[in-house]
């Protein structure tokens, strides 16, 4: 049986790749972008199967307007795909202001409206999926991309706490964490200004085979048979990590805090008073 999709952020990267394969199947999708031109070689294709609609996703009101349009236009809505972001680069010295708050309106409360949005209509229908976009940077952190983390951190605890609120209503959510992929996601951050002090720092960590080695980046076209496999599960998980990078990696940091944690244990626990 075919679904209903919207998914936000959709003129480029995994937005557009998901969209193509929802659509190819024979899905209904609603697609998302602050412009429209992005969007119209999808139309052209798909014609009626796809809903193109300009969006900004930090626009509450909008936000709701669109949930509103897509209903109207399909019916019902099976599953969102909060994809739409951006990215900031820089050390934490050298955030700015505007691009920090910037990121936060993106990532988070754009991700919080739309959410919002959407529950109104899936509790009616007694079922749903909600694809929340964070980042194997959602789980762990490098230098340079704290801001970025600190958004995805952020929709984890969000996504984390919704999934408990929802589930009796018939709603999955799924946090979706790629580790590295070879979109144009560098391209379409911001970069900070500069502060010479950190430039040997970058130029090291950007060294490490993390970074620089063959295949420390996937192909994005990779990820939709996943993506496709998660949103028709009965049981879909509350995490799904998309790439081979990021699991090793978060086991062994994992690994690290919990033997930390334990060697201050007694500390920790004399603290509680009581």
């Amino acid at each position: 049986m075919s679904k209903t999709i919207l998914i936000t952020g959709a003129s480029r990267g995994f937005g557009k790749l998901w969209a193509e394969a929802f659509l190819e199947r024979g899905d209904k999708v609603a697609v998302t972008s602050r412009t429209l031109s992005g969007l119209s070689d999808l139309v052209e294709k798909y014609g009626s199967a796809v809903l193109p609609l300009e969006l900004d996703v930090t626009n509450r009101d909008a936000c709701f307007d669109t949930m509103a349009k897509v209903k109207a236009q399909f019916g019902n809505i099976d599953v969102v795909i909060n994809n739409a972001g951006t990215g900031v680069l820089g050390t934490v010295e050298e955030l700015e202001e505007e691009n920090a708050r910037g990121i936060m309106d993106a990532n988070l409360f754009g991700t919080l409206w739309i959410t919002q949005a959407a529950l109104p209509i899936m509790r009616a229908q007694g079922s749903g999926h909600i694809l929340q976009l964070s980042s194997a940077l959602g789980i762990y952190s490098f230098a340079t991309v704290g801001i970025y983390s600190a958004s995805k951190f952020a929709v984890e605890g969000l996504s984390e706490a919704l999934a408990q609120e929802v589930k009796e209503f018939g709603i999955h959510v799924t946090i979706v964490e790629p580790n590295g992929y070879a979109t144009d996601f560098n391209k379409y951050s911001v970069q900070s200004s500069p502060i010479a002090a950190y430039d040997e720092m970058k130029a090291k960590l950007y060294a490490l085979p993390e970074f620089s080695a063959p295949d420390a980046y996937g192909d994005p076209e990779a990820t939709t048979e996943a993506i496709l496999k998660l949103v028709d599960s009965p049981n879909p998980p509350l995490r799904l990590i998309l790439g081979k990078k990021a699991l090793p990696l978060a086991q062994a940091i994992y690994t690290d805090r919990l033997a930390t944690w334990d060697s201050w244990k007694d500390i920790s626990v004399k603290a509680h008073g009581l």
